[in-house]
C-alpha cells in the first residue's frame, strides 16, 4: 500500500507527510488551513521545523495537499490522522477536532468498496479510539470496523526541533490494532521506513503506553532537578556529574536525567496532567505524577529568587532563550519565558534572546520586555545573566557579569 493520506498537516502531521514522501509513499495531505493547503503545493512549508523545507522541496512531486477529504482517501489506501487534541481544564484532552475528521472520513468511506485504514496517531486516553471514534467511523461509513475498514492507533514519540529525524530512526514503532490484518497493513509501512522494533497490540495499550512513557520520562526529569538542588547545597557536588553516573545503569539511562529547568512544551506537561486524570477517574492513585507537577512547577521560582539574591535592586537581566527546548520556535509551557515574564512582572528591566522563537514570546510577553535581535545586544549593559534555553550559541557566552547557567552548557 503506496498511497497514503495524512488528515491535519501542522507541525507534527506536515513533517510526518514529508517523512513518508522521502520513503517513496506517493502523500496526500488533507488540511481545513487553504494557506496551509496553498503554501504546501508550491513547494513551501507554512510550519518551522529542522529539514523540513528541503525535505518537502525535494520530494515536493510525491506529495499534493488539499481541502477535500474525498479526494485524499479515494486516492490513498490508509489515512494518518494527526489531529490536535488540546487539553481540557481537568486534565483531559479534548477530541472535537479528531471527532470532526472522523466523521468526514466516515462519509467517504461509506462509498469505497476496498479495505481502507484509519491510522490515529493523535494523543488520547485510554478508549478513545473504541468507545468514542470507532462508533464515529462506524456510524458515518455504516461499515464494521475489522471487516470492512480498520482502525489502529500509532503514537508518535518525537520531539520538536528533530521530527523529521524521529519520525524516520524511532527507537521502536508502536501500533495498537482493531484487527490483525489492519495491524499487518500498517506494519508493512513501517517496515519500509526503518529495520526498528515493531510492537503489535491492542489499541488501549498504545493509548496507554503514550502518556505512561511521557509521565515516567517527567517522573526523570523532576528526579534530576530535585538532586540539582540537593547538589547545589553540597560543597563539590556537581548535578551533571552525579546524572552522568546515574546514567551508566542500564536500569536508569541517562536520557531525561539533566538537571535544569523543568519541562515544558506541547506533550510533556498535558500527558502528565493527562494522566492524573486517567488515574483519578479510575479511582487510582497517582502520586509520583503529581509529585512530579509540584517539582516542576517550582523551578522558575527558585531561578528568580537567585535572580533576587545576586542582582540587588531592580536592575537589568538578560533571559537568553525563550522556546521551551532549543532547534524549535515553540513557546508553550516554556519556563525560559515564564522566568522573563516573571521578572518583569518584579520590576526588572528584562532584555530578551532567542535564535528563533522572538516572534512566538511577542504574543506572550507583548511590552513588557526588550527584544534584541542578537546575542551581543541582549548582553550588553546588563547586570545579570540567565542561560535559560541550552542554545549551541550560548556556549560561548562572555560577559563580565554573574550569569546564572540554568543547563550547565559548556564549550
Amino acid at each position: 500500500m503506496n498511497r497514503i493520506s495524512v488528515v491535519g498537516l501542522g507541525k507534527l502531521g506536515l513533517p510526518l507527510a514529508v517523512s513518508l514522501a522521502s520513503k517513496g509513499f506517493q502523500v496526500v495531505g488533507v488540511d481545513i488551513d487553504e494557506r496551509k493547503v496553498r503554501a504546501i503545493n508550491n513547494g513551501i512549508s507554512p510550519v518551522s521545523e529542522t529539514n523540513l523545507h528541503e525535505t518537502l522541496t525535494r520530494f515536493k512531486d510525491s506529495i499534493v495537499a488539499t481541502l477535500d477529504y474525498d479526494y485524499a482517501l479515494r486516492n490513498s489506501d490508509v489515512t494518518f490522522v494527526f489531529t490536535n487534541t488540546p487539553s481540557n481544564p481537568d486534565g483531559s484532552y479534548s477530541t472535537r477536532q479528531l471527532e470532526s475528521a472522523c466523521r468526514e472520513i466516515g462519509k467517504v468511506l461509506r462509498d469505497k468498496n476496498v479495505f481502507h485504514v484509519v491510522i490515529i496517531m493523535s494523543t488520547v486516553l485510554p478508549l478513545t479510539c473504541e468507545e468514542t471514534l470507532k462508533p464515529i467511523l462506524e456510524e458515518q461509513s455504516k461499515k464494521k470496523c475489522g471487516v470492512d475498514f480498520g482502525l489502529c492507533h500509532t503514537p508518535e514519540f518525537v520531539a520538536l526541533g528533530s521530527v523529521i529525524h524521529d519520525f524516520l530512526n524511532p527507537d521502536f514503532f508502536l501500533i495498537g490494532e482493531s484487527d490483525p490484518k489492519s495491524g499487518r497493513i500498517v506494519e508493512n509501512i513501517y517496515r519500509k521506513i526503518s529495520d526498528s522494533k515493531i510492537v503489535r497490540t491492542s489499541i488501549v495499550n498504545a493509548e496507554l503506553a503514550k502518556i505512561a512513557i511521557n509521565c515516567f520520562l517527567t517522573t526523570k526529569i523532576s528526579f534530576a532537578n530535585t538532586l540539582g538542588e540537593v547538589c547545589e547545597k553540597l560543597p563539590n557536588a556537581n548535578a551533571n556529574t552525579v546524572t552522568s553516573i546515574l546514567g551508566l545503569d542500564h536500569r536508569i539511562n541517562a536520557g531525561c536525567l539533566n538537571a535544569g529547568l523543568g519541562f515544558g512544551g506541547p506533550c510533556f506537561p498535558r500527558d502528565n496532567k493527562a494522566f492524573n486524570f486517567l488515574a483519578k477517574q479510575l479511582s487510582c492513585q497517582s502520586w509520583l505524577a503529581e509529585a512530579t507537577d509540584k517539582v516542576n512547577a517550582i523551578q522558575v521560582d527558585k531561578v528568580v529568587e537567585k535572580v533576587k539574591s545576586r542582582l540587588k535592586g531592580k536592575g537589568t537581566v538578560a533571559v537568553l532563550g525563550l522556546s521551551y527546548k532549543p532547534n524549535t520556535e515553540t513557546v508553550e509551557a516554556s519556563q525560559s519565558l515564564e522566568i522573563a515574564k516573571k521578572l518583569s512582572g518584579l520590576g526588572y528591566k528584562v532584555k530578551v534572546y532567542d535564535p528563533q522563537a522572538m516572534n512566538e514570546a511577542k504574543l506572550i510577553l507583548g511590552d513588557n520586555v526588550v527584544y534584541c535581535n542578537s546575542l551581543q545586544q541582549c548582553v550588553e549593559n546588563t547586570g545579570l545573566c540567565i542561560v535559560a534555553t541550552p542554545w549551541k550559541e550560548f556556549k560561548h557566552l562572555k560577559v563580565s557579569v554573574p550569569v546564572i547557567n540554568c543547563w550547565n552548557i559548556k564549550k
